[in-house]
């Protein structure tokens, strides 16, 4: 998922898919853990994109902060 992608979203939507992609990183990781991972790739696209809905959050948290 590209920056611009998330910027497209709403607050809410980035943080339900911040949600989700913690979750998902979370089983890659235990599930790397226990046994090989066909793809090891996913590992860090995933961690990537959790950094990134992070950034964006953070980014439009600090906005809403200095419009107020």
């Amino acid at each position: 998922m590209k920056a611009s992608e998330i910027r497209d979203l709403t607050t809410e939507e980035i943080v339900a898919r911040l949600k989700d992609e913690t979750e998902k990183l979370l089983r890659l990781k235990l599930n790397h853990a226990v046994s090989a991972v066909e793809r090891p790739s996913d590992i860090l696209n995933t961690r990537r994109n959790v950094a990134r809905l992070k950034t964006i959050l953070t980014q439009r948290s600090a906005e809403a902060q200095t419009t107020n």
